[in-house]
């Protein structure tokens, strides 16, 4: 069994799940583009592409409705979609999730690692006011790999300024937990009851939460001890960035 890293220097967080209840909202997207189109999107649809970048998930819904050259027009629908529903209100914040951010900002450098394209989520940290509780945020659109390959939260492990070896994340689906496993943070998982990661993935999780506070007293345990004025050095959004991982 792995050893926690004591004390954790950073936490990254995944958004769609953790933070927001805003899974559904995806998968309405991805059904409406589909039916629009003539084509049924299904649950096992869903499951195929959690996980993936904006790019990934829309070459896979472009080539499932028959029309591979409207990547980009597919992807533009549903993240549009989905911003104007998260803008509406759509994507409240799940029980205990404002607490979490605040309480290990307060403490750690905290990063975001989604799944979710840039707009969608400039739109939910603005709509919440989270945005000041985060020293970096990235999209998995901004890497080479969506989950679960680990590529997004090694960027945001650099974007904060950790080895990925000395952070905690915290996720709620199967390739979330994947992915951060393979960047090698020690894994909490608040498993998401609409779309419930398998035994497979959960087996990955150093944690398994039953709820945010419980995984926030998980994380608070091991960033004890670390300097509670800690400064914001990491690089900043906008700073250009290599894609091997450093991507801020």
């Amino acid at each position: 069994m792995r050893a926690a890293p004591t004390p954790v220097r950073g936490v990254v967080l995944d958004l769609d799940g953790v933070i927001v209840h805003s899974e559904h909202l995806w998968e309405r997207g991805w059904q409406t583009c589909s039916a629009r189109r003539g084509t049924r999107w299904g649950p096992e649809d869903t499951t195929t592409v959690q996980g993936m970048s904006a790019p990934e998930w829309a070459r896979y819904l472009a080539e499932r409705v028959g029309a591979p050259d409207d990547a980009e027009k597919v992807r533009a629908e549903c993240v549009a979609d989905v911003v104007r529903a998260v803008e509406e209100g759509e994507a409240p914040l799940l029980p205990g999730a404002d607490t979490l951010v605040a309480e290990l900002s307060a403490r750690v450098p905290v990063g975001l690692a989604s799944s979710a394209a840039r707009p969608v989520i400039d739109a939910v940290l603005h709509t919440h006011a989270l945005h000041d509780h985060f020293t970096a945020t990235v999209s998995s659109e901004e890497v080479e790999r969506g989950k679960p390959q680990p590529d997004v939260y090694l960027a945001a492990s650099h974007a904060i300024g950790i080895p990925a070896q000395e952070g905690l994340a915290m996720e709620d689906s199967g390739n979330g937990i994947r992915a951060a496993h393979a960047a090698g943070l020690w894994v909490v998982a608040i498993p998401n009851p609409d779309y419930p990661p398998g035994p497979d993935a959960l087996r990955l999780a150093d944690h398994i939460a039953a709820d945010h506070r419980d995984a926030l007293a998980h994380a608070l345990a091991h960033v004890r001890g670390c300097d509670s004025d800690h400064t914001r050095s990491a690089p900043p959004r906008g700073e250009p960035a290599a894609r091997n991982g450093a991507q801020p």
